[in-house]
């Protein structure tokens, strides 16, 4: 008999708006040891493995060392978490620095794995993992997949990229730990991805938003419903994704979708998760991960509830601790609720480092996607096209029309976008509507920005 709770959204044939049907809160069977801590217990854990881990962090890392003398700092200084704050920060630019291995706590022997990221930018940042460090990653990331709606024995389809990227072993190991069957799909070859969750029948899909767009727009193309397929939740990270393409994806797919949070520098996708039944941000697992909000500019600690750049310190962390790194998200944090305990963290819609100034306007691509999904006529697919003309800057958006769009819809949508950015954001853009799969598609990461000015 499947026991399992029906989370399926209203029927396709349904009259009524599509409303995800509630799903409640899972029994205190399936929470495990962290999830049921009372508020002061928690409170009691962090600061005990924060003291831990100042003194782990300066006794074997050269860098921390000489960051925490120079800010006349000393791990016997910390004696409330209020303390954290008297130590300095750590930023992608020291992690470059110490490439590959300077960041590292522990001898290599005692490495069981190296994830690093693309280094598009520069060198790649690397990350290291004890045995105990993948065995924490694994049990946070299946407290992420049951906070999603997960049981044992749910297949689970992972479609982030397997290999120095932490999402596809991260989602691959935490799904086993959950109790589930993983199908490592890993990211490309979309038509046989579609080919195999018709045939393997997943429940779950863990993936980028963006590239969930990618596969949804492969079913139509193949004349499959995606809303007659098995899957009944979607978890969804790696990038920034709005509640707009929560709707659009929800809608085309009947599923519920939701959000994980993380990153390698802190321990891979599993630092956060949002839960099904609320929707309402990431609770973030505090046991493991300490948030801060500061102001990005001033450095200086956010009132409760107030936006700016979420900060993480690692709590359990043996082979890499972090302390007070800055993940250049934006966001703030609000109480739990799901999951009392644990303070939530609202969904990131922008990054310090994606803000693009146009004309002394602050502008996210977030923003732009919010308009895009808001306007018939139009696909969730655009690019954002910067270039200057003399000493101006200008701003293109390139969206892709809905198959059957007529050239009268395309206009108007070209002119509600252009209409939708001058009064939301404040700036004048040029939009122009191509055919349908004329851009480029995800296949992990989206890239939303094409920068054609001179350096």
């Amino acid at each position: 008999m499947d026991d399992r709770p029906n989370i399926r959204l209203a029927s396709a044939h349904s009259r009524r708006p599509t409303v995800p049907v509630p799903i409640p809160s899972p029994s205190a069977d399936l929470l495990d040891a962290g999830e049921r801590l009372t508020p002061d217990e928690l409170r009691a854990h962090q600061l005990t493995a924060l003291q831990w881990t100042l003194h782990h962090a300066y006794d074997n890392v050269e860098l921390y060392r000489r960051k925490f003398d120079a800010a006349g700092v000393h791990p016997n200084d910390c004696r409330s978490l209020a303390d954290l704050e008297r130590f300095p920060f750590t930023t992608k630019a020291d992690l470059r620095e110490c490439y590959p291995f300077g960041m590292f706590a522990v001898p290599m022997d005692q490495v069981r794995r190296i994830h690093a990221s693309s280094g598009t930018t520069g060198r790649p940042t690397v990350v290291g993992y004890t045995e105990a460090d993948l065995d924490m990653w694994a049990d946070v990331v299946a407290r992420s997949i049951r906070a999603a709606g997960g049981r044992p024995g749910y297949k689970v389809h992972v479609s982030y990229g397997y290999g120095l990227f932490t999402g596809g072993l991260g989602a691959h190991y935490g799904a086993e730990r959950a109790g589930c069957t993983v199908i490592p799909a890993s990211g490309g070859m979309t038509a046989r991805q579609v080919q195999i969750i018709q045939d393997f029948q997943p429940e779950i899909i863990m993936v980028t938003p963006s590239y969930m767009l990618t596969l949804l727009d492969e079913f139509e193309k193949q004349g499959i419903d995606p809303r007659s397929t098995s899957l009944r939740i979607g978890i969804f990270g790696a990038e920034p994704w709005t509640e707009a393409m929560r709707r659009e994806i929800e809608e085309r797919l009947d599923i519920h979708a939701v959000d994980i949070y993380g990153l390698s520098e802190v321990i891979g996708p599993g630092v956060a998760q949002e839960c099904v039944e609320t929707k309402d941000g990431l609770h973030i697992w505090e046991d493991h991960f300490y948030p801060e909000i500061v102001d990005p500019v001033t450095d200086e600690l956010m009132a409760p509830g107030e936006s700016g750049e979420l900060v993480f310190t690692s709590l359990t962390k043996q082979a890499m601790p972090v302390i007070r790194y800055r993940t250049r998200d934006l966001t703030r944090l609000l109480p739990g609720t799901a999951r009392p305990a644990f303070r939530r963290m609202e969904k990131v819609t922008g990054r310090c480092d994606d803000m693009i100034i146009l004309r002394g306007v602050n502008v996210f691509p977030t923003q732009i996607e919010e308009i895009v999904l808001g306007t018939p006529a139009v696909a969730p697919h655009f690019q954002l096209r910067l270039s200057r003309s003399g000493r101006l800057d200008r701003m293109a958006v390139e969206v892709e029309a809905r198959p059957g769009a007529t050239a009268a819809e395309r206009e108007a949508a070209a002119a509600q976008i252009a209409r939708g950015v001058k009064d939301g954001v404040g700036i004048s853009v040029e939009v122009t509507v191509v055919d349908p799969e004329t851009l480029e598609r995800s296949v992990g990461k989206i890239r939303r920005v094409v920068d054609l000015r001179e350096k």
